[in-house]
């Protein structure tokens, strides 16, 4: 066993918060990685800015500010520069990132990456080449997210489900365009069809009430869009949100190159809808074209591939199926072990 610490200065939320209501993919993460590893046996501590000490699936969760144990073996500083020094009794630290890289470029990071050299831990391919060569830090490793074992194991449906698309993304994350296209280009030849929206800033704590506005600017477009098949439902919490997915015949979903992993489209896919994507940042990775979905690279074949799934049943019975066998293969027990791999002997 272990002694496995791990510190984030971002939102508020603890293990309780995927059950109350919609959570950010990073925080859902940090949750489903901790617990992981607490069923795995080892001893986790986590501080962050939650409200109050308590020990929840056997992780002991407690404020920041009441400080950090003394030493750990294995020491996660999560995204945030002010945690990279926080431990240096640690056996060892590693520095997890979730966001492009280059917001490392900056003295206060640089700095404290160069004195530290802790390993940086990357989410997947795309987001370890937004971090120069030359950068300081210790070894890159590329640990990609799991996939909660509440969106794998699921049977292919018997019936195909209505001409309903989903998006489940951040509003500024290509929404607009999403709307855009879906009026000019997919709705007029799919009669009928629906655009189910679970997207608002509740999903992003504090950060997404910073932007509210602007992403109210695009929502309000989505209502203007009614009578054209687009329903606004709102973020809603995961369990709600697997059986949303269950009724939907694919997501759409352009990518950004802001998206370094893109849980939205992950865990669509293991849920069985497929997903059609441009080639913009990490969503390539979640995808395997012409098998799960469709990887476009134009707006027109962007269009085309949602039409021809949400016209044809055959099409999508092959990719609903194969969504469901290809795309859920590594959930958090396999992303725990290469975690565990990083503690020394």
């Amino acid at each position: 066993m272990a002694r496995i610490v791990l510190a984030d200065d971002g939102i508020e939320f603890d293990g309780d918060s995927p059950h109350r209501g919609p959570l950010g993919g990073v925080e859902s993460s940090i949750v489903n990685l901790v617990t992981e590893l607490a069923e795995r046996g080892h001893e986790v501590t986590v501080r962050n800015m939650c409200a109050e000490a308590k020990v929840i699936n056997g992780v002991d969760w407690a404020p920041l500010a009441s400080g950090l144990p003394d030493a750990a073996d294995l020491y996660i500083a999560n995204r945030g520069d002010k945690l990279i020094r926080l431990m240096p009794e640690a056996k060892r630290t590693v520095f997890w990132i979730h966001n492009p890289a280059q917001y490392l470029l900056k003295w206060r990071y640089l700095f404290k990456l160069w004195q530290v050299k802790p390993a940086i831990i990357f989410i997947g391919d795309y987001h370890a080449t937004t971090y120069p060569a030359w950068a300081p830090g210790g070894e890159r490793i590329v640990i990609p997210y799991g996939i909660a074992d509440e969106f794998c194991n699921f049977s292919p449906l018997d019936d195909v489900p209505p001409r309903r698309a989903i998006f489940t993304s951040n509003p500024l994350r290509s929404l607009n365009w999403l709307l855009e296209v879906w009026q000019r280009e997919i709705y007029p030849h799919v009669p009928g069809a629906e655009l189910h929206l679970f997207s608002g800033a509740a999903t992003y704590g504090s950060a997404g009430a910073a932007k509210a506005q602007e992403m109210e600017t695009i929502l309000d477009k989505a209502r203007s869009l009614a009578d054209q098949g687009v329903v606004l439902r709102g973020p809603v919490p995961k369990s709600e949100l697997i059986q949303e997915f269950r009724k939907s015949r694919v997501m759409l979903y352009k990518g950004d190159l802001n998206e370094t992993f893109c849980l939205a489209v992950g865990e669509a896919q293991a849920v069985g809808v497929p997903a059609v994507v441009q080639k913009l940042g990490s969503v390539v990775e979640r995808v395997v074209d012409e098998k799960t979905g469709a990887i476009t690279d134009t707006d027109q074949e962007f269009s085309s591939s949602a039409i021809n799934l949400l016209n044809d049943d055959d099409l999508w019975r092959d990719q609903h199926k194969a969504a469901i066998e290809m795309q859920g293969a590594w959930g958090w027990s396999q992303a725990a072990q290469a975690f565990e791999e990083l503690i020394p002997e």
